[in-house]
């Protein structure tokens, strides 16, 4: 892994790149001498005028006219065998290093933390795992083949030339020192553009990814103005960037050309006076001509393969970038079977940026096994914050947390993870089957009957029942097939199938109707008897029978007690009671 991704020039980035082709050395080494003939066949092509014309035309030799067309047909077939063994190979290869790039990165995606998340957009990581990967594959396939096979071409018709004259060939050499320069501009500026290119495809697919996602929304406030002009401008401005990089691609072959053209122009004038006509026959200098001017397709598809290639290298950093980032750091060491579920944290603090101040500040409570504890506060308490530092999902600044005595840093991460039940406000289904998404995360086989047990206790069999195909009915993309409380219930279910030691309910009852709730009520609080149980609340009523309730105002602990003992304060708790009953 290369920590330093920002400092690596083009050539490191190729190099690195050229990393993923090494597994296929031998598939690659055959695509390479198959395109040495391929290239081999075009300086043939050129050498053959040279026969053509001085033996047949000229000399008039018999033997030559009867040979040339067999030779001329074997040559093409020996063309045509090299190109596709050249194309089908470095294909195969490209297809494989992407595969394995895609791998990699969706490896890299599912083990970063969550602050990475915090920090990224979906349409951006979309981009990165999508759009990206196919610039790499063109900057592996097309670019190669072209470098390789072209200037091989290149070469070897040279190679011809300089045989049949060399002063002639001596001036088309005068041209490369300048060719290359220009090519050498043009590539930073294509690399540059291509950046750019990227960066503006990440705001599509962002402003893509939150239209399809908030669609609902964007039609219930009339947005559709505000997101077409939203979309627009990046649009607009994705456009501009393909602009600049059409017009450097349009102005750079042409310029390119002309230089070479020059070059042989002069040849030409050279060629064609008295003293060289004495020392050149016809079809010498027919085959030389023929070489020079075969030479402009291969300098075209050069010149024109750089965009490619410096687009490849632009994304290769992309993707580099993204397989770069450190993952979740287990430090942890000590396994953990079956937790008790005894958790106490000591002063704990935490920063999600230290410029901008602690998040939550010297939190401290003590959770004994089979507790609930609740935490109620003001949206922006840091009541999230503080339950996803349990899991790990965010690192303590300083203090501590331990889970049955032991400190979570000691913990191996997936141990941890593995004591603990989760329902989010924001529940997360995944398009599959109603049963798929309840058995989610489930090591081992499991009965379909454990599965309608869990189903019933969460009090969602009923509605499972209606559906088309039961257990087997698709919940479409994020459940949208499904009411939000029907959502919430096969996430509950998940929960209570997974038989965690530790429970998290973050607002786990939120989206539920009152009859719902009452139903879900009576099958948490059975639940609750058995495990320690973590629950984040808005709807006090739900918490009242809790152990302990925490009350957090700023990040900070401003009460702790029962819900009886904190009314009787008539304090924090008791003003946030008054405000959310206040008109019942």
């Amino acid at each position: 892994m290369n920590p330093n991704t920002s400092d690596m020039t083009a050539s490191d980035i190729y190099r690195r790149l050229l990393t993923y082709v090494k597994p296929y050395w031998l598939v690659f080494s055959a695509a390479i001498f198959a395109m040495a003939v391929f290239a081999a066949t075009e300086t043939g092509l050129a050498a053959m005028m040279k026969p053509l014309l001085d033996g047949s035309f000229v000399e008039r030799d018999p033997q030559t006219i009867k040979l040339l067309p067999l030779g001329l047909i074997g040559l093409f077939l020996i063309r045509g065998v090299a190109n596709f063994f050249t194309e089908y190979g470095l294909g195969w290869i490209a297809r494989n290093i992407i595969k394995n790039l895609r791998t990699e990165m969706f490896e890299r995606l599912i083990s970063l933390p969550a602050s990475f998340y915090d920090q990224s957009t979906t349409g951006q990581l979309m981009s990165k795992l999508l759009y990206d990967v196919e610039q790499v594959a063109n900057a592996t396939t097309d670019a190669i083949l072209t470098l390789i096979r072209d200037t091989l071409t290149i070469l070897g018709l040279l190679a011809w030339m300089i045989y049949l004259n060399g002063l002639l060939s001596l001036i088309i050499l005068t041209t490369v020192p300048i060719i290359g320069y220009l090519v050498y501009k043009i590539s930073t500026r294509f690399r540059s553009i291509s950046k750019s290119i990227q960066d503006s495809m990440g705001d599509v697919g962002h402003i893509c990814s939150e239209i399809i996602d908030g669609q609902r929304e964007v039609k219930t406030f009339g947005s559709q103005r505000y997101e077409t002009k939203r979309f627009e401008k990046v649009n607009q401005k994705n456009r501009q960037q393909r602009m600049k990089k059409i017009a450097t691609e349009a102005i750079s072959q042409p310029l390119i050309q002309l230089i070479a053209v020059l070059g042989l122009s002069g040849v030409i004038y050279l060629a064609t006076l008295p003293e060289m006509l004495e020392k050149i026959s016809v079809g010498s200098f027919i085959s030389f001509v023929t070489a020079m001017f075969m030479i402009l397709t291969p300098l075209k598809r050069l010149t024109k393969v750089n965009s490619k290639l410096q687009a490849g290298i632009a994304a290769s950093h992309s993707i580099f970038e993204l397989l770069d980032q450190k993952p979740e750091q287990d430090t942890g060491t000590q396994s953990l079977e079956q937790a008790q579920g005894e958790i106490e944290y000591q002063n704990v603090n935490f920063y999600y940026n230290d410029d901008k101040g602690p998040v939550l500040k010297d939190i401290s409570f003590h959770a004994k096994p089979g507790e609930t504890i609740a935490f109620v506060g003001h949206s922006g308490s840091g009541k999230t914050t503080l339950v996803s530092l349990l899991a790990r999902f965010y690192r303590i600044s300083n203090g501590s947390i331990r889970l049955d005595g032991i400190d979570i840093n000691d913990l191996k991460l997936t141990d941890l993870r593995q004591q603990m039940s989760l329902v989010n406000q924001q529940v997360v289904l995944f398009n599959d089957t109603v049963a798929n998404n309840i058995i989610y995360g489930y090591q081992g086989q499991i009965s379909n009957e454990r599965i309608v047990a869990a189903a019933k206790a969460a009090h969602a069999w009923d509605f499972i029942e209606q559906l088309p195909q039961g257990l087997s009915t698709q919940v479409g993309q994020n459940g949208v097939l499904l009411s939000g409380g029907q959502r919430q219930r096969i996430a509950i279910a998940r929960a209570l199938l997974r038989d965690a030691p530790i429970l998290v309910l973050d607002e786990a009852t939120a989206s539920l109707d009152t009859e719902a709730e009452r139903h879900i009520q009576a099958a948490l609080e059975t639940l609750m008897k058995q495990r320690t149980t973590l629950v984040i609340a808005h709807r006090l009523s739900t918490i009242e029978k809790a152990d302990q309730i925490i009350v957090m105002h700023r990040g900070q602990i401003v009460e702790t007690g029962s819900h009886a003992s904190l009314l009787a304060k008539g304090q924090h708790y008791a003003e946030l009671h008054r405000l959310q009953f206040q008109d019942k």
